[in-house]
């Protein structure tokens, strides 16, 4: 006679001497497996992917909540994705190319985070991008997802560009990400080029560098930073868990 049980289940079948456990069919382990929320970190050829994916997988520890994090620029991924985050490193008329050249990508990018609301974190030239356009050798289109430019920055005096290294960030509105950061959070700079005539609403946060300098931006469900987190320390870690928690809705 058949024997029915729940997966997992250790059964003894009528006259059997031997007990047997009944285990997950493949098919059912995937379907278990793609319920788990997924934290796709986009790969166009343009971000520091492991470091961020390692940060976000601590964040996402701390934050207490089990996150697969996946690094993939498949549409269908991203179409599932429960947050997004771009990072991006160097020239901004390459890391737009860059991202545009990958067949559905921006398409699955706009429909995920400007139709569905998904979370979304911008990082380093993943916020620019973000701009309407970038002036790095001519002028470059952005998304237009947060109105603004993209131009080099001007510190004056002897102070380098690029700005790299250590510095502090100002709260210009009280944003959920940047809560719990603790008495005058640093973070980790490297970049030659700034946000320039953001809407005033869209400044998340400001630091200075010889002048006053946008460091992160948000609106709706976007927020995004010129800085590194996945590289600065306690204060980045923080943010990414708050990240990991956030509900823009």
């Amino acid at each position: 006679m058949p024997v029915y049980a729940w997966p997992g289940q250790t059964i003894v079948a009528p006259g059997a001497r031997l007990r047997c456990r009944v285990f997950f069919p493949l098919a059912v382990r995937s379907v278990k497996a793609a319920a788990m929320k997924t934290i796709v970190l986009i790969d166009y050829g343009s971000g520091n992917l492991h470091s961020a994916a390692r940060a976000l997988r601590v964040a996402a520890n701390q934050a207490k909540k089990t996150r697969e994090v996946r690094i993939t620029a498949d549409p269908s991924a991203i179409a599932y994705a429960d947050r997004i985050v771009l990072p991006g490193v160097g020239h901004f008329a390459d890391c737009a190319e860059n991202l545009r050249r990958h067949d559905g990508l921006v398409d699955a990018l706009i429909e995920a985070v400007r139709q569905r609301g998904v979370p979304f974190f911008g990082i380093c030239v993943g916020q620019q991008l973000l701009a309407t356009r970038g002036l790095e050798d001519g002028e470059t289109p952005g998304l237009g997802w947060v109105p603004g430019d993209i131009d080099r920055i001007t510190p004056g005096g002897d102070l380098a560009v690029p700005h790299v290294g250590w510095n502090a960030i100002t709260n210009a509105q009280d944003h959920s990400i940047l809560r719990d950061l603790g008495d005058d959070p640093h973070v980790y700079f490297t970049h030659s080029y700034a946000y320039r005539h953001p809407a005033e609403s869209d400044i998340a946060a400001m630091t200075h560098y010889g002048e006053p300098m946008i460091a992160a931006v948000a609106r709706d469900n976007i927020f995004a930073t010129q800085f590194h987190p996945e590289k600065s320390q306690r204060v980045g870690l923080k943010m990414l868990s708050n990240f990991v928690l956030w509900d823009p809705k």
